[in-house]
């Protein structure tokens, strides 16, 4: 077990290498000076020189590579070119927001989408396994700005349950902060119950065909016991595989719903810093929702040998 923990950690470490090259790559791809792209059209020479030298373009490419990442290591990524404030902290802030919506909407989606997927599995092509594939096929049909729009409409809008627009931060009052991220919350349920569901039910197809489980039905145990007792580990793992895709692609990914619902989130700090040409909060964040997506797979990958124990074998 500790030689499987210490070489995922270990494979995990070049991946970051690998992605930090990317994100530093990428924005030097980008058509244009940046430092006379964030001055603008009526830059002078002059001031378009002295942000070069403070944006330490004027050094070799490498060696900016290697300024830059030293800095990040000690949690310096520099200062936002549009506010002045320190990109760290920016960041941070953005994540509380981003992690309390996908964390709570990721974890209410498997409590409910797993159980129902093996339930509909044992009972493969009873009506309450067609309803489930039916209800998970719909869900993965409905695109998330859409359904979020809807659920704006109708219990913002029309019935005036919740608000529409705003966010107010858990540091404030427990009861106020849920009420403003039920709706996207509940958008993220649904939107991401549909795969696991599917997921769950698939995996559990397939560990009920195995000559294990036959053999605790011979020996008289109850179809509930051989289901969460027997069946449940191995038919959740590969699950748990997608629940950390998910996870690890929503923590950076879910700009589209932070912009419907107005939220300060990661997403929407990395979509405003991009229209305002910010390069230094783009390529912060972009590397830190890089090592997020890294880290979230490294625990999965750490958490499958108590499912699996074959994997550390």
């Amino acid at each position: 077990m500790t030689r499987f923990i210490l070489t995922r950690i270990a494979s995990a470490i070049p991946t970051l290498i690998l992605v930090s090259i990317a994100v530093f790559g990428l924005l030097r791809f980008i058509p244009g000076d940046p430092a006379a792209l964030m001055l603008g059209d009526l830059a002078k020479p002059g001031q378009v020189e002295a942000m070069r030298i403070q944006m330490g373009l004027d050094k070799p490419v490498v060696a900016q590579y290697l300024i830059w990442v030293g800095n990040a290591l000690t949690g310096d990524f520099g200062k936002s070119i549009s506010t002045g404030q320190d990109v760290l902290p920016l960041i941070l802030n953005a994540f509380s927001v981003s992690a309390s919506i996908v964390l709570l909407g990721v974890l209410i989606a498997a409590l409910i989408a797993v159980p129902a997927g093996m339930l509909a599995a044992w009972r493969q092509n009873s009506p309450g396994d067609v309803g489930v594939i039916a209800v998970s096929t719909i869900l993965l049909s409905i695109p998330s700005f859409w359904l979020g729009l809807m659920l704006l409409l109708v219990f913002g809008l029309h019935l005036g349950w919740l608000p529409v627009i705003g966010y107010v931060p858990f540091s404030q009052g427990f009861w106020p902060a849920l009420v403003y991220i039920v709706l996207p919350v509940t958008t993220l349920v649904l939107s991401e119950a549909g795969p696991i569901a599917r997921m769950a039910r698939a995996s559990t197809i397939e560990v009920a065909r195995l000559e294990y489980i036959t053999h605790a039905r011979a020996k008289g145990l109850s179809e509930p016991a051989v289901m969460w007792r027997h069946a449940f580990k191995n038919a959740f793992a590969p699950t748990l595989t997608l629940i950390g895709f998910v996870l690890g692609s929503l923590l950076g990914g879910i700009a589209v719903i932070e912009t419907v619902f107005t939220l300060p989130g990661l997403g929407r700090l990395l979509v405003d810093a991009i229209y305002a040409r910010d390069y230094p909060v783009v390529q912060g964040t972009m590397l830190f929702v890089a090592a997020i997506y890294v880290v979230v797979n490294l625990i999965v990958d750490l958490l499958y040998p108590f499912l699996d124990p074959r994997v550390a074998a």
